[in-house]
C-alpha cells in the first residue's frame, strides 16, 4: 500500500492492555498551568523504567474546568491500581501541590471503577490544619499553603486501557523523520482518549524485549538502527537512514486505532520511505493493530 511516496508496510502493532486514571490539573493562569504539566508528566515515556506512561491528554477550558480556571486532563498508565496510586500521590505531592494555585481534580469520577487514595494521603503535609469538604458527593481536601490553600481531590478512580500502540517512520534523511514525526504526534494531539508519553511523543530508541546482558527487561531494536546494517537482520526500507517511533496509549483500543490512524496519514511525505510497526510476532501483547487495515476503514 502505498501513501504518495510513503510504503505503509503490512505489519501490526502489538499492544497491551493496563489501567489508567485520568487527573485534571487547574492553575491561576496557563503560565503556572504549564509549569505544573511539565513537572507532573517528567521521567514518564515507559513503565520499562519510569513509574508510569504519563501525558497531556488535551487542555481544558475555563468553562468546562471544575473551578472555572484553565486546566489540562492528564492520563497515566500502570499494570495495575497499587502501582498508578503511589505513582501519582508521589508525582501530585511533589509537581502539583509544589507549583503556585494549582488544583488537582479527579477526571474519571465513577464509583463502580476501581480507586486509589489521592488527597486522602496527601492530606497529611497539612499537619492537622487540613480541612475536608463534600461536594456533590465526592470529597475534597484543602491543604494549608502559603499561597493559600490547595484543592484536592479525596481519591482517583482507575479504569482499563491499552497501551503500546505505535507506528514507526522510516525517512531518507534525519530531518526529513524529524518533521514527519511531528506532523505525526501533532495529528494525535487534538484526540481526545490518547497520549504520545515520550519526548515530544517520539522514541528514538525502540526496544526489542530481552538482551544479551542478563537481568536487562529491554534492549536496542537493532533490527532498525541504520548503523547496523550488514550485521544484523535489517528491517529498515532500503532507501531508509533513519527511523523514528511514535507510541500511543489511550483509554480504549478504538482511541489507539484512531490515534494510530491519523499520525500515519499526517507522517507520509515525499522522503519518508516507509511506515511499519513494532511487534513481538503477536505473543505478547493481546491487541493488533493492523496497519492497512486502519488506512482501509478511514475510506
Amino acid at each position: 500500500m502505498l501513501i504518495g511516496n510513503t510504503e505503509v508496510v503490512d505489519s501490526f502493532a502489538e499492544a497491551f492492555g493496563m489501567r489508567y486514571t485520568r487527573l485534571l490539573v487547574t492553575a491561576e493562569d496557563e503560565f503556572w498551568l504549564d509549569a505544573a504539566l511539565r513537572e507532573f508528566t517528567g521521567y514518564g515515556s515507559s513503565v520499562i523504567s519510569c513509574d508510569l506512561e504519563i501525558g497531556v491528554e488535551r487542555l481544558v477550558g475555563p468553562t468546562e474546568s471544575p473551578d472555572g480556571r484553565p486546566g489540562a486532563s492528564v492520563l497515566a498508565f500502570g499494570f495495575h491500581v497499587d502501582a498508578i496510586g503511589k505513582a501519582m500521590a508521589n508525582r501530585v505531592g511533589q509537581c502539583i501541590m509544589t507549583c503556585p494555585s494549582t488544583a488537582i481534580f479527579d477526571g474519571l469520577d465513577d464509583p463502580e471503577l476501581e480507586h486509589f487514595p489521592l488527597g486522602k494521603q496527601i492530606r497529611f503535609f497539612g499537619d492537622g490544619f487540613q480541612k475536608s469538604k463534600v461536594i456533590g458527593g465526592d470529597r475534597f481536601w484543602r491543604i494549608p499553603v502559603m499561597d493559600g490553600e490547595f484543592t484536592i481531590c479525596d481519591i482517583g478512580h482507575v479504569a482499563k486501557g491499552v497501551a503500546g500502540g505505535n507506528i514507526i517512520i522510516q525517512g531518507r534523511t534525519l530531518r526529513a523523520t524529524l518533521d514527519a514525526a511531528r506532523r505525526g504526534v501533532e495529528a494525535i494531539a487534538p484526540l481526545e482518549g490518547s497520549i504520545t508519553p515520550f519526548p515530544g511523543g517520539v522514541a528514538r530508541s525502540g526496544s526489542k524485549v530481552g538482551s544479551r546482558y542478563k537481568g536487562l527487561k529491554a534492549s536496542t531494536s537493532d533490527s532498525y538502527c541504520p548503523t547496523l546494517r550488514g550485521r544484523v537482520d535489517s528491517k529498515l526500507h532500503e532507501a531508509a537512514n533513519c527511523a523514528l517511533e511514535i507510541v500511543v496509549d489511550g483509554i480504549s483500543e478504538a482511541a489507539v486505532a484512531t490515534a494510530m490512524t491519523a499520525a500515519m496519514q499526517a507522517a507520509t511525505g515525499d522522503n519518508i520511505v516507509a511506515i511499519t510497526a513494532g511487534n513481538y510476532g503477536g505473543q505478547l501483547g493481546k491487541y493488533h493493530f493492523h496497519l492497512r487495515q486502519l488506512l482501509s476503514a478511514m475510506k
